[in-house]
């Protein structure tokens, strides 16, 4: 099955796990910058980011964006 991406949920995830942008980025030593355009969808996360967040927060990864099925 094909899936596109649509909104990142990065936001609600952090939101449902406790954790701040703040925190996050601290954490992984990413810039909150970089953080805040994968939020708002100026970026896509790349799949090593991805993983980092899922591993971090404790989410599967396939829930940082809303996947949309493409038939």
């Amino acid at each position: 099955m094909k899936f596109e991406l649509g909104r990142c949920l990065l936001q609600e995830r952090l939101d449902e796990h406790g954790v701040t942008r703040e925190e996050l980025s601290r954490s992984l030593q990413y810039k909150p910058e970089r953080l805040i355009d994968y939020m708002e969808n100026k970026r896509i996360m790349p799949l090593k980011v991805a993983i980092s967040i899922a591993d971090t927060i404790g989410c599967p990864i396939s829930e940082l964006y809303e996947l949309q099925d493409v038939r």
